[in-house]
């Protein structure tokens, strides 16, 4: 009898029948699937994580962004009180320092101190009496009656109010048109 080589012993080892090798197939396809199936699993559940963390740093961003501005909100309203006694200032100036240097001197740093407002974003928000009174943006402070307005219109402006970019920051304070009273008669 000739000596086998080990490679011909391996081969004889090797069944290589049909039904042998269609068994293997179905359960080299069952883990395939089951290797499919969790590969699957593992994707969904990194795009849920992935979507959470981008979630959560939009979040954290907004939420930083929301701060700052809180921040810069509380500096600008007090700056706008600065504004406030700008205006008083120089709406009270007497008559006799028209053209003085010094009273000049402060009407340009209003200016400087408006110019910065408008460069952070922030501006004056326009009233018109005779328009509607709007809670948006302005806050009655005093109701005026026997005035030729419709009741709710605009009188006047007592503080200016501002806003930065699109959101309010300080609603104007107006005097608004008061609706007739019943014991006195209508003007003609």
């Amino acid at each position: 009898m000739p000596h086998k080589t080990r490679a011909q012993e391996r081969a004889e080892e090797i069944d290589i029948s049909p039904t042998k090798l269609l068994a293997e197939i179905d359960q080299l396809k069952s883990q395939l699937e089951i290797a499919d199936g969790q590969a699957a699993e593992y994707l969904a559940g990194l795009q849920r994580e992935r979507a959470e963390f981008t979630n959560f740093r939009r979040r954290t961003a907004d939420e930083r962004e929301r701060d700052a501005g809180l921040a810069a909100d509380g500096l600008l309203r007090k700056v706008l009180a600065l504004a406030d006694d700008f205006d008083r200032a120089i709406d009270a100036r007497p008559e006799t320092l028209a053209g003085d240097a010094w009273a000049e001197g402060v009407t340009a740093i209003d200016r400087k101190l408006r110019l910065l407002l408008e460069s952070e974003g922030v501006s004056a928000i326009e009233v018109v009496p005779g328009v509607p009174f709007d809670p948006y943006q302005h806050e009655a402070l005093v109701n005026v009656p026997g005035t030729d307005l419709p009741e709710g219109a605009i009188v006047s402006e007592l503080q200016r109010g501002y806003r930065i970019r699109d959101r309010i920051l300080r609603p104007a304070m107006v005097a608004v048109a008061a609706a007739p009273s019943d014991d006195t008669e209508p003007i003609n």
